[in-house]
């Protein structure tokens, strides 16, 4: 008996269960955990943790806060030996600073209410936050649901892994077939790299 697309739609609990790994990653690991963050935070330990392990930039983070309130006002005029005794390189002390003033600007005020290619290029006009950060934002703090971060170490690896995907210039092709859920995809791939 063969059924009909809308039949096979409805038995799939997600669309991304169209492909058998990601189908195997979702009964694994449940649904993607992804619980918005305030952007100002969010983007903050996207900066500190650019480049390093997620442990190593959790202890920045936690020193910065020893030091000084993380919020715009105190970060905005803190002195870079200040930001730099918390284990932050002059490049990111700077890129935190520059975050700091943009925010107490206002630059990230409504951001929700944009699309995701022009929060990208808000977020890219500040010192130190590139395409790849702009996009932890948008999948971390703003939870949007079809970011395909091809940059990202994690996903190059992980689409090797799993995929045979040699070449980053073969992931957007790769993404795809997750549209319009590309992020959920991202989530799982990173799961699988903890596996």
């Amino acid at each position: 008996m063969t059924r009909s697309p809308s039949a096979t739609t409805t038995l799939l609990s997600h669309p991304l269960d169209a492909d058998p790994i990601m189908a195997r990653l979702r009964r694994r690991h449940g649904p993607p955990r992804l619980v918005p963050e305030p952007p100002f935070r969010s983007l903050l330990e996207a900066i500190v943790s650019q480049q390093i392990s997620g442990r190593a930039a959790a202890s920045i983070v936690a020193r910065l806060e020893a030091r000084l309130a993380l919020e715009p006002a105190s970060l905005a005029r803190a002195h870079l030996l200040r930001l730099r005794g918390a284990g932050l390189s002059r490049t990111k002390a700077l890129a935190v600073r520059a975050l700091a003033q943009f925010a107490e600007s206002g630059g990230l005020d409504q951001l929700d209410r944009l699309g995701d290619a022009a929060i990208i290029e808000r977020l890219t006009t500040i010192r130190g936050i590139g395409e790849w950060t702009a996009q932890m934002f948008l999948i971390f703090s703003l939870n949007r649901p079809d970011v395909w971060p091809v940059g990202d170490g994690g996903i190059q690896r992980a689409a090797r892994r799993l995929y045979g995907i040699l070449s980053p210039r073969r992931l957007p092709a790769l993404g795809e077939r997750f549209r319009p859920w590309r992020s959920h995809a991202a989530w799982y791939l990173w799961r699988a790299l903890d596996e």
